[in-house]
């Protein structure tokens, strides 16, 4: 799953270390026009749901934080 995360955001944005990155959204790093084509390419890839609710920082700063949610939300 992380793997096509990171080749989500890689397409988005090739010049981040996203590996590293740990403040995505607080930093400004995303900022929102690459906030909705992650959110769009993460539904598609993983047949989810993203709500205005899921969409906070602490969900979207690290390449763990999208995963843990993603996970959540397949669950």
């Amino acid at each position: 799953m992380k793997e096509k995360i990171l080749e989500i955001l890689t397409d988005i944005d090739d010049s981040v270390d996203y590996e590293n990155e740990t403040a995505l959204v607080d930093d400004q790093i995303l900022d929102s026009f690459a906030l909705i084509t992650l959110i769009g390419e993460l539904e598609d890839a993983f047949g989810i749901r993203i709500t205005t609710v899921d969409m906070v920082p602490e969900n979207m700063n690290s390449v763990d934080a999208i995963a843990a949610m993603v996970a959540r939300l397949q669950g």
